[in-house]
């Protein structure tokens, strides 16, 4: 059986104080619940903080790295996934994760909570204003979760994960007219 990878995305060179405590919390949570950690796998802001305590509380950690080396990666990260795809490896980063928690935001950070709408992947905002969360709500109501702290986003991933085992959580399909989009 594979094991739940986590996806914990966030601003990297730009990550404000508040961003960097909740990822280093929900790391170690991860790790704690036995769940695989997945980032971007550098070493700054969200990735880095997210990644070392999820090592020092002995969980196991994906790095999907940007370049065409390790360059730049965290110390802390297990596996590198080396893309050579710069920003584009965001799409990666959604499609491995069952549930993608979003922790700060810039714009590489709000590209992947839209990849992972279009993806039918849920999204949990931890920390985001009125404002971001309404927009993002209103992209997909039934695939985003609004919380204010990190224990709050693993009840949410917990709740996700525990209605999808028992058949009551279905990725929402498509309507046919929005083929398109």
């Amino acid at each position: 059986m594979a094991r739940t990878i986590i996806g914990v995305m966030g601003a990297g060179d730009n990550a404000t104080a508040a961003d960097i405590e909740r990822a280093a919390e929900l790391g170690e949570l991860i790790a704690r619940r036995g769940w695989t950690l997945l980032t971007g796998g550098r070493n700054a802001g969200v990735m880095q903080a997210a990644s070392k305590s999820a090592k020092e509380s002995g969980g196991l950690v994906i790095g999907i790295l940007p370049g065409n080396s390790t360059d730049g990666m965290s110390e802390f990260v297990d596996i590198p996934i080396i893309t050579g795809m710069g920003s584009a490896r965001n799409n990666i980063n959604v499609l491995s994760s069952k549930v993608v928690i979003a922790c700060g935001i810039g714009a590489g950070t709000a590209s992947e909570i839209g990849l992972a709408l279009k993806a039918k992947r849920p999204v949990v905002l931890l920390g985001y204003s009125r404002e971001a969360s309404e927009f993002f709500v209103s992209l997909n109501s039934e695939l985003v979760t609004v919380v204010s702290s990190a224990v709050d986003a693993i009840e949410a991933v917990l709740s996700i994960l525990e209605k999808e085992i028992a058949g009551e959580w279905k990725r929402p399909t498509r309507p046919a007219s929005s083929k398109t989009d």
